[in-house]
């Protein structure tokens, strides 16, 4: 039997979520997925997850299902992701974003979980000058309510585990995108860009477009996640990308040169609390992971594209 048998993953039917969710049933795991479909959707999960409608801000479910259901590890997921959406939503960001995740620490007190796997996220860095990678010990200073909330909910995490006794990972992801991203004016570029011109509507970018961002498939995120499960003993803050550099103007090029080379594209203002550069610095999730990413975006980015058809 594998050290950890009953896993929780909260948000498992959203986009990342359910990868992850296929991929720990695949291995032999049994899965309970919290989630409250605001994003997620139900037809994502595979067969065998046992599925509770529900949200993580609701303290009592949350402990009755990590209790009863004897779960001895957490994959955090469940977010509201959005670092446009965050600045006049804020308090609602931190609500679900930082008491969500404190209702699950609370949860742990007493229980038989081992490991919690938080999803964090690049956003709880300050803004780079220059679009090289930058490693976890890069300047923490977010720009975003998004990144504030995910910031202090990996805090908590890290500390409120430690105190546990239960081993704490963060997994700081950076762009991500892959097969089955739900399609919101806010949240994953790449699957606005090819929505934008699969529906003959020109493509938006926020200033310059010399912005630079590393995009890192799903099916990789879900590979550190399984790693940062499997290596005994370990603990910490790992940054989960590719550590390549793609600027917006690049990334839009890529797209139109499959779908639609003379697809128009307008400049717009910059937007507050969107990082200039964030390109991740792989190496320790390498070196104690053995994380190495297998997909690369021009090679793989013809699934966003098939899919939104």
């Amino acid at each position: 039997m594998a050290e950890y048998q009953r896993a929780l993953v909260t948000g498992g039917a959203g986009f990342i979520g359910s990868y992850l969710c296929k991929e720990l049933i695949k291995k032999g795991h049994e899965v309970t997925v919290i989630d409250n479909l605001s994003m997620g959707k139900k037809e994502n999960l595979p067969e065998g997850v046992d599925f509770i409608l529900g949200d993580i801000i609701d303290e009592s479910m949350v402990k009755e299902v990590v209790i009863n259901k004897g779960i001895d590890i957490i994959f955090h997921e469940a977010a509201r992701v959005s670092i446009r959406t965050s600045i006049d939503h804020f308090y609602d960001d931190a609500e679900n974003n930082i008491m969500g995740t404190l209702n699950l620490l609370r949860a742990c007190k007493d229980s038989s979980v081992k490991k919690f796997i938080y999803a964090s996220s690049m956003a709880v860095y300050a803004d780079s000058n220059v679009p090289e990678p930058i490693n976890e010990d890069f300047t923490t200073n977010p720009i975003s309510p998004y990144g504030a909330s995910k910031l202090s909910s990996e805090i908590y995490c890290m500390m409120i585990a430690d105190t546990l006794g239960i081993d704490c990972v963060a997994l700081r992801y950076f762009n991500t995108y892959g097969k089955g991203q739900t399609f919101t004016p806010y949240v994953g570029v790449i699957t606005i860009f090819v929505n934008h011109i699969r529906n003959g509507e020109p493509l938006t970018i926020y200033g310059d477009g010399n912005q630079c961002r590393d995009f890192v498939h799903a099916s990789d995120i879900v590979q550190a996640n399984i790693l940062a499960m499997e290596k005994k003993g370990i603990r910490g803050i790992f940054n989960i990308g590719t550590g390549v550099s793609t600027s917006i103007n690049r990334l839009s090029q890529i797209i139109r040169d499959r779908m639609g080379p003379n697809a128009k594209v307008i400049h717009v203002d910059e937007h507050h609390g969107e990082l200039k550069n964030s390109i991740a610095d792989i190496s320790k999730a390498s070196k104690v992971l053995g994380y190495w990413p297998k997909k690369i975006l021009e090679d793989s980015i013809h699934e966003v594209i098939e899919n939104s058809a």
